[in-house]
């Protein structure tokens, strides 16, 4: 998709997002006035307050990209012959809408994770989906930004291509050493060289993100 439609979101949507309890609802709870260009804050918000309303507001808009998807795939499902014209009524940009629900369609609403934002979701959103699954798996055990996960996934990308060129790598290690790697990679259920190579693209993103 477009990387330019994906990122007009506040940089606080690419951070890990706090977990909310399953069909809970969102709304603006507490001292201050939403309006469409602003928001009223009432004089003396003690700073419990202040930090529960930020929290409310970034979980909305966290969850707008989740919302917009669905709204659109709705639409596209129950009203094809009148979808258009209606979106257009909306005065909403249809590329854009379309971007969000290219990646609401990705991802069925069981298979989204709570701790990840709707960025997270769109990185790996064009991965087969068993690879979608074990990438935001990863994001969430490490606690990766979405940037961190681009990251991550290019240094992924890079290893592969450098896989293909390179077809035969010799490493010579002790049978303990390879018996103890062997016992790691089907505690992951995976193949002895698929968990090496998986080991060894986490260090490199890891070392790439460290450095200055």
């Amino acid at each position: 998709m477009p990387e330019e439609k994906m990122h007009a979101r506040s940089n606080g949507a690419e951070r890990k997002a706090a977990a909310l309890p399953v069909n809970s609802r969102l709304s603006i709870d507490g001292p201050a006035s939403p309006r469409r260009t602003s928001l009223g804050l009432d004089a003396g918000m003690s700073l419990d307050a202040w930090r529960r309303l930020g929290r409310q507001i970034f979980l909305i808009s966290d969850s707008s990209g989740w919302w917009l998807g669905d709204w659109l795939i709705y639409g596209q499902d129950q009203f094809p012959d009148r979808y258009r014209r209606a979106l257009a009524e909306t005065s909403l940009d249809y590329q854009t809408l379309r971007n969000y629900a290219w990646v609401a369609r990705q991802f069925a609403p069981e298979r989204r994770r709570d701790g990840l934002s709707f960025q997270h979701h769109a990185e790996v959103a064009g991965l087969p989906e068993p690879d979608q699954d074990i990438w935001l798996s990863r994001a969430e055990r490490h606690g990766w930004s979405r940037n961190a996960l681009r990251r991550h996934l290019q240094a992924s990308r890079e290893l592969g291509r450098a896989t293909v060129e390179v077809t035969n790598i010799q490493v010579h290690v002790v049978a303990q050493r390879r018996d103890h790697w062997q016992r790691a990679a089907d505690k992951k259920q995976q193949e002895l060289v698929a968990w090496m190579v998986a080991i060894l693209d986490e260090a490199a993103a890891s070392t790439l993100e460290a450095a200055p």
